[in-house]
């Protein structure tokens, strides 16, 4: 993937997004432009409510904009049928939650061979091996035959990080990752991030932590479902709603 660093990864055309409440209609995302590039390590900050989760659930598939359009390396995410959708979040985008969300009946290598087999662009007979590398390169592979609940939420959330990374995807999005890990933990699953962006990932990542240490390339402010500023390598563009 190192080659490919600059060209355009995802894009986001005048996306919005309206709920439906009792007190009518609730605007969640604004007229969102947003190009991501190869490479990019980009924070996702604003204030709760601010539409950060919302945004990447856009990015993801997860949910569906009420108007503009998502192209995740080419493909327009939202025009593929659901079943379609969820084999193609599998092999490209890799997702982080903030409370890991590991099959807790399964053992953490069983959780990284089930995300492999849904997806299936790991060959049978190479997919334990990739496990284990993954689980190796998070700092837990000593682990790896335990349970969920048999490890801390700093050792969750490296398993959690090794899932989302089994089918290999070009692009990982996680929300708030660090939220509930102690300082020592979060630093270190800041380095991971960084390791994967300079392996040619990219990650995109909604957070309360600091973001003026050098690791992001990039800081994206949202302010009331709009995109207010977008720093980028020294550039400082204002986007006022």
């Amino acid at each position: 993937m190192e080659n490919e660093r600059g060209r355009t990864l995802i894009e986001l055309r005048g996306v919005g997004k309206e709920f439906l409440s009792s007190g009518g209609t609730v605007s969640v995302l604004r007229d969102i432009d947003l190009s991501v590039e190869q490479g990019e390590y980009i924070a996702i900050v604003g204030k709760s409510g601010s539409g950060k989760s919302t945004l990447l659930n856009m990015i993801t598939g997860i949910d569906h904009p009420t108007g503009g359009s998502v192209s995740i390396n080419s493909t327009d995410v939202h025009r593929l049928s659901e079943s379609r959708l969820a084999k193609w979040r599998g092999r490209h985008v890799g997702i982080v939650f903030q409370f890991f969300q590991l099959i807790p009946t399964l053992t953490i290598r069983e959780n990284l061979l089930l995300a492999m087999d849904f997806v299936g662009s790991i060959p049978k007979n190479a997919r334990n091996v990739r496990a284990e590398a993954l689980l190796d390169q998070v700092g837990i592979l000593p682990h790896a035959d335990k349970l969920p609940a048999a490890l801390s939420g700093g050792e969750q959330q490296r398993a959690a990080i090794a899932r989302a990374l089994a089918n290999d995807p070009p692009v990982l999005v996680a929300d708030e990752p660090t939220g509930n890990l102690d300082s020592k933990t979060t630093e270190a699953i800041q380095r991971l991030f960084s390791g994967l962006v300079k392996e040619g990932k990219t990650v995109i990542v909604v957070t309360h932590e600091d973001v003026s240490r050098p690791d992001y390339s990039r800081i994206v402010s949202l302010r009331d479902g709009a995109i207010v500023s977008d720093r980028k390598k020294g550039l400082h563009k204002e986007s006022l709603p």
